[in-house]
C-alpha cells in the first residue's frame, strides 16, 4: 500500500491550465483500480492519494505520467506503508 504526496512547486499557478488532463489522470487511476482514495491536502499544499494492488516500480511509472508532475505543478513523494492491522472495513489492505 502506499501513500502518495502531491505537493505544489513554485509552478503552482499553472495547475488550472493542467488541471483537466490531471482529472483524467487520476479517473485511470482509479478506474484501473489503483488508486483508493485521492484528496486535497490542506489548505490548499496539494493533493494525496492512497494506492494499493500495484508495484512500488509500476506507482513510479504511473505517477511519472501525471500532467501536473510532468509540467512541475507539483513534486510527488511516494511513501509505502506495510499495514499489520486494520479496521474491518479495511482488512482486503492486509492482503
Amino acid at each position: 500500500m502506499f501513500v502518495v504526496l502531491l505537493r505544489f512547486s513554485a509552478n503552482k499557478s499553472a495547475a488550472e491550465q493542467y488541471m483537466p488532463a490531471h482529472q483524467e489522470w487520476i479517473r485511470r487511476g482509479v478506474d484501473d483500480g489503483v488508486f483508493l482514495l485521492v484528496g486535497g491536502v490542506q489548505p490548499g499544499l496539494g493533493g494525496a492519494i492512497v494506492a494499493h494492488g500495484t508495484s512500488r516500480e509500476d506507482l513510479e511509472s504511473r505517477v511519472a505520467a501525471d500532467p501536473f508532475v510532468t509540467e512541475d505543478v507539483v513534486s510527488a513523494e511516494i511513501v509505502e506503508i506495510a499495514p499489520w492491522l486494520a479496521d474491518d472495513r479495511l482488512k482486503f489492505l492486509l492482503a
